[in-house]
């Protein structure tokens, strides 16, 4: 058993301490381990909260409960600090600091679509959630499709994804042993061959309401852009993408009829500008900026005296319609900030052009 994943998932169990809380903790401490080594009254320093009660040596049995159940399922615990941790989530600050994975989906594939809506959805909603995913295809487009597994538009988006061959997350809200709801445990299954399940919560927490709540966040981290089918005024879904509009993502909305109960969220997310408007795969196109139709390069960019790192950039570029800040980084290894004072200056000198969906492309002809 590995001291470090150990800690790591104990470290999750402390009570009241979620990824911000975790990673504060590290900050201080050093590791997950030196936390659980630290001195009670320097905890209640840093957590600014009563932990005479900390039972230590409960949370440390309770992690190898666990590790034994993980490595049983064949589940991938990823750590914030893992390189392949998902990158888009990385970056939200309220990011769990560990995720349970069961199943084989590239966690960093370059496009990845949110797809959420009402549980409650219409022949009509079903329909456009289906075309849309088909179209992808037809298209030449091979998405990571991410939801939530509930009822109504969250099912109809992981099964057309299925039917389509594309690979397809569902984020729990329960632990990867309690399957909600029930009746889509088959579908579930279906998943960890041709995507993935994922949770941030441990096998033996109470399932409740606001866990459902939670796990929205990761919907909306996971992904480039969120698309909401159909949502009535109030809902998950216009909570998930409230969230990724705080995270600084896209989001998509398809319209309804007025008046019609179902679209009243997402016609209320486009008319106050949350939402770009939705009616077809072009439209996702135009507004993220991809393409599957790769375009000539200038030539006389090869002769732009550029920087070691400018270089690196134009190399990962030059054959990619276009690509987000996030993948750069990724890609070339440099931070965001340093990132972002080169992309600027590439930028001044006619090489790179910014996108919709703070992406970058190579100037083309």
């Amino acid at each position: 058993m590995s001291d470090d994943l150990f800690y790591r998932i104990a470290l999750t169990m402390i009570p009241g301490v979620g990824g911000i809380t975790a990673k504060k903790l590290i900050a201080v401490f050093g590791s997950p381990q030196a936390v659980f080594e630290a001195p009670k009254s320097k905890l209640e320093n840093v957590l600014n909260a009563n932990v005479k009660h900390l039972d230590k040596n409960n949370i440390l049995r309770q992690a190898e409960k666990e590790i034994a159940f993980v490595n049983a399922n064949s589940i991938r615990t990823l750590f914030y600090t893992d390189n392949d941790y998902p990158y888009k989530l990385n970056q939200c600050e309220d990011a769990p600091a560990v995720i349970f994975v069961k199943g084989t989906a590239n966690l960093n594939n370059p496009k990845i679509i949110s797809i959420v809506g009402t549980r409650n959805a219409s022949n009509y909603g079903l329909s456009l959630c289906k075309k849309f995913v088909a179209e992808l295809v037809e298209k030449g487009y091979k998405p990571l499709i991410v939801s939530g597994l509930a009822y109504g538009i969250d099912i109809c988006a992981h099964t057309a994804a299925l039917s389509n061959g594309l690979d397809t997350i569902a984020v729990m809200g329960t632990p990867l042993n309690k399957i909600y709801p029930a009746p889509h445990e088959n579908i579930a299954r279906q998943i960890e061959k041709q995507g993935a399940l994922i949770s941030e919560f441990v096998t033996g927490i109470t399932i409740a309401p606001s866990n459902f709540v939670s796990r929205n966040r990761i919907i909306a981290g996971l992904a480039d852009v969120t698309v909401v089918v159909e949502s009535a005024k109030k809902g998950g879904a216009l909570l998930t993408a409230n969230i990724a509009n705080s995270y600084n993502r896209d989001v998509m909305a398809f319209p309804g009829r007025v008046g019609d109960e179902r679209s009243q969220g997402c016609n209320n997310l486009i008319k106050t500008n949350k939402a770009a408007l939705l009616e077809s795969v072009e439209d996702l196109e135009y507004q993220m900026n991809w393409s599957t139709k790769p375009k000539s390069v200038q030539k006389q960019i090869e002769f732009v005296n550029l920087t070691e790192p400018e270089q690196d950039i134009l190399n990962f570029l030059k054959n990619k319609e276009s690509e987000s800040v996030d993948s750069i980084s990724l890609e070339t290894g440099i931070s965001l900030p340093e990132l972002s004072a080169f992309l600027l200056n590439m930028e001044f000198s006619d090489i790179v052009t910014t996108l919709p969906g703070n992406r970058y492309a190579v100037k083309r002809v």
